[in-house]
């Protein structure tokens, strides 16, 4: 079917009680729920509705945007509203942007920043479950930090991504990568001190956030140095990845800058 009309759509949602963004048998995803929820808010539209990318299970996202092609013209600010409406409360809608029909969401040039929120010491209040993780034990934050910052820059991520085609490129670039005190997402849940693991960059691999965050907390644990993190990342590493994966629910699409 043709659709001569397309939006961006820019969501919220939380996705502890999701399987990820991606449609799959037997499984409660982020794409169903929207395109549920779309089924209430369009009586006589015929829609097909794009995410800008996968998410893992339990993943969150304070910025996500899905193209939505339609076969009649949308008002805009009505659609928005009705949406929310129907909406579970895991999701939001923030916005609605009519874009050229021949805008590719996927292929379009763009900017991730991921965050990881976790703790350590005391065990976590449970309502802060889906969001900030904790290692029951005490680590070495200023080793995390520091290892954090090893990552900055072009390198080879042959150990942090999982199952990988025959295409997959490992030489990428990340922008920005740091550890420091959480003060974005709080709660009067949440430990008196927690941290944030953020990461910047353009394109990242299948899994590799939540790869590279176990690898610093087995920095921070004393079980890897800072001198295994500069070697895994050198062209010559053994390409054998992490076997070591943090925890889903710490993780958060934090913002995305969508060249439109």
């Amino acid at each position: 079917m043709k659709y001569p009309f397309s939006y961006i759509v820019k969501l919220q949602f939380l996705g502890f009680r999701f399987s990820g963004w991606q449609k799959q048998t037997n499984a409660k995803t982020l794409h169903d729920m929207v395109d549920k929820t779309l089924s209430f808010v369009f009586e006589d539209v015929n829609y097909k509705t794009i995410g800008v990318g996968r998410t893992d299970a339990k993943v969150s996202a304070n910025t996500y945007y899905v193209q939505m092609f339609t076969d009649k013209l949308v008002d805009e600010v009505f659609f928005i509203n009705s949406l929310n409406s129907n909406f579970s409360p895991d999701f939001r809608a923030i916005s609605i942007q009519s874009v050229d029909r021949g805008f590719n969401i996927i292929n379009s040039p763009k900017i991730k920043e991921y965050h990881y929120y976790f703790s350590f010491g005391d065990k976590n209040h449970p309502f802060a479950a889906p969001f900030i993780i904790n290692i029951d034990e005490d680590i070495d934050i200023d080793a995390m930090m520091k290892g954090a910052k090893l990552f900055v820059g072009e390198h080879y991520f042959h150990k942090y991504c999982t199952k990988p085609s025959e295409n997959t490129i490992f030489k990428r670039v990340i922008d920005s990568c740091e550890i420091v005190e959480n003060d974005i997402l709080t709660a009067n849940f949440f430990p008196k001190k927690s941290y944030v693991f953020k990461v910047r960059g353009k394109g990242f691999l299948r899994y590799q956030i939540r790869l590279m965050m176990a690898t610093l907390f087995e920095v921070g644990k004393g079980n890897l140095d800072l001198q295994f993190i500069e070697t895994s990342l050198k062209e010559d590493n053994d390409r054998k990845y992490m076997r070591n994966n943090a925890p889903s629910s710490g993780l958060q699409l934090y913002d995305i800058e969508l060249e439109l």
